[in-house]
This record gives structure tokens, sequence and C-alpha cells, in this order.
């Protein structure tokens, strides 16, 4: 077993992420306690160390404690994760602003930008939930929750303004299979994990029209660079995105069959509607089709291009199918990479 480590956790959210990301913790041996809403997911977890909503083959560590009560998890603990989605996470905030602690460490997991305000993740926690921006940490990288819950190795990035925090998390889960690098470009590691999910719905839709590992890598690679652009123009670093928080975790979604917006894209791909879609995929919507228009939005206010962003946008508005999209991109002018 992994030495104890100083600190107590609470992850706040029981979906497959959330989970793992506990389970991560427990295995690093962590003290750590998972809320979820729902009371029968809470007593599975505590009782039965299973999830067997969200993660039905994996049994979660008997150290790893769950709760229906926000109060009890909250309770005396030095870190706080949010695994709540990105369009959700400010109404949740609102009602725990009062419950966090005023010094831990908030660390947010969700991947988006928030519609409407268009903030980054780690600005909605320090509006909706007051905590000083040096206090908030983003997880992000290739993570699929499914493969780090069956305990196969990848990485990823926690990434603090104040490194000493990042620090302090990267100990926390840090384990044989799950191995955390630190980084303090917030702006470029959040954006990395946001903008991922809106280029992996294209090539989903790519691969429902029936294009093959070129057209993949043509998108992910153009993707990359709008990505990259869109950081730059809002203080992040180019370079954060060349790792395992921007080409990493681009890579990881838009080729997985266990991404969501892939597969979601996909279904798109093949002439389904939105609402078709999310009926395809067990009444899931992704999160790139909730957060593309945001990003479109965030890019135009910085006058930066983002094709992919924007066609990925008109087709998730049902203003044009995915194959007439597809043709404007490979017809656009021709410039130097």
């Amino acid at each position: 077993m992994s030495p104890e480590v100083d600190g107590r956790y609470a992850v706040l959210g029981a979906g497959s992420w959330g989970t793992t990301f506990a389970k991560v913790l427990a295995d690093a041996g962590t003290d750590v306690c998972l809320w979820a809403r729902r009371k029968e997911v809470a007593d599975e977890i505590e009782n039965d160390h299973l999830n067997s909503e969200y993660l039905p083959d994996v049994m979660l560590p008997a150290r790893l404690r769950a709760t229906h009560d926000a109060d009890a998890a909250l309770d005396g603990v030095t870190t706080v994760v949010l695994a709540i989605p990105a369009q959700k996470l400010r109404a949740h905030l609102e009602d725990w602003r009062d419950q966090l602690p005023r010094d831990a460490t908030v660390v947010s997991l969700a991947k988006g930008v928030e519609m409407g305000t268009l903030k980054r993740m780690s600005e909605v926690v320090a509006d909706a939930g007051a905590v000083d921006p040096g206090r908030i940490a983003v997880v992000s990288g290739p993570n699929l929750a499914g493969e780090i819950a069956a305990e196969q190795p990848t990485a990823t990035v926690v990434a603090c303004s104040d490194h000493d925090r990042a620090v302090a998390v990267q100990h926390a889960c840090s384990t044989g299979y799950f191995k955390p690098y630190t980084n303090v470009d917030v702006i470029g590691c959040e954006l990395g994990g946001a903008c991922k999910n809106v280029i992996a719905l294209a090539c989903g839709m790519a691969a429902g029209m029936g294009y093959g590992d070129n057209t993949t890598a043509s998108l992910i690679t153009r993707g990359l660079a709008e990505i990259s652009r869109l950081t730059v123009a809002l203080g992040g670093q180019a370079l954060t995105l060349a790792g395992l928080a921007g080409m990493g975790d681009l890579v990881a979604t838009c080729s997985s069959p266990l991404s969501r917006n892939r597969r979601f894209g996909a279904s798109l791909g093949k002439g389904l509607s939105v609402a078709e879609a999310e009926e395809a995929n067990h009444g899931q919507v992704a999160e790139g089709v909730k957060s593309c228009d945001a990003i479109g939005e965030l890019a135009r206010r910085h006058d930066v291009d983002t094709p992919i962003v924007e066609a990925v946008s008109r087709v998730c508005a049902g203003q044009v199918s995915a194959r007439d999209v597809g043709d404007e991109l490979i017809n656009r002018e021709r410039k130097p990479e």
C-alpha cells in the first residue's frame, strides 16, 4: 500500500471521472471522501465499493469513503476536487460557497468554457466559489476514465499558479499507473482540455462519414494550431499545447472509441441531428456540443481564426450538415502552414 499522504481530500461528483479520480487518490494513500448527488450511489460506493452505473466492472478501494452529505464531505478537508460538468459547475459552487474551507486548494476536473460568460473553469471557480485564483488548480491530460479505472498507465498535468499547491496535488494523486506532472500555465492547460472536445467532435464527424486516419491526423494537427492561437491570445503558452494537456489530450480524445465527444461526432457525421445523436448515445450530450459556441465566441472576441471550431458549431446548431462543412474546410484558401 502507498504511504499516507498528508491532508484530506473531498471529491464532489461521482460520475465516471470523479469516481476514477477518487480511486486514484485512495490508491495513492490519500484520505479521500467522494460526494454523490444521489444517496443510492453514495451508499453503493460506501458499502459495496462499487459504482455500478458509471464504472460497473471496477472494484473501488475499501479506504475510499462516500457520502450524500456535502457538509460531511467538506468537513476538515485541505483540498476540494470538483468533478462537476462544466455547464453545471457554477450552480453547484453557489450552493457550496460557504462550506468551502477558507484555505483549501480547489481542483477543477471539468473541461469546458462556460456558456454566456465565456469563462474558463478556474475563472468560474474563482467567481462563483469566491476562491482566490492562487488556490485553484486544474487537472488535464489524456485521461479517459475507463482506462485509468482499469489501472492502465497514463500521465496528466496538475496546473496551478502556485507551484507548491500543484506539487501537493501531484503527490496526492501519484500512483504506479497515474503519473502527474506540474505546470503553472493554467490558461494553456484549461484551453487545451476545453477545445480538444470540439476537435474530437470534428474527428468523429469525419469517421462517421467514412473518412480514415489521414483525415483524423489532419484535423488533429490543424485543430492544435487553432487551440495554440487562442491560448496565446488569452495569455497562455503555446509550448503547453505540445504537452500532455494539449497534444496528449487531443490525440486521446480524437482517436479513442471511449471518447464521448468522438462517438457523438460520429453520429452527426452519419447524418443524425443533435437530438438524434443524444438518443443514440444513451441520452448523453458531449461537452464539446455545449462548449463549441462559447469557444467560438471567445475566439472571435480575440480575433483568432478557428475554422474547425466554427464548422462544428454550425453543425451542432443544425445550420449545415457535417459533409457540407467538410467540403468547406478542404476547399479553404491556400496559404502557408
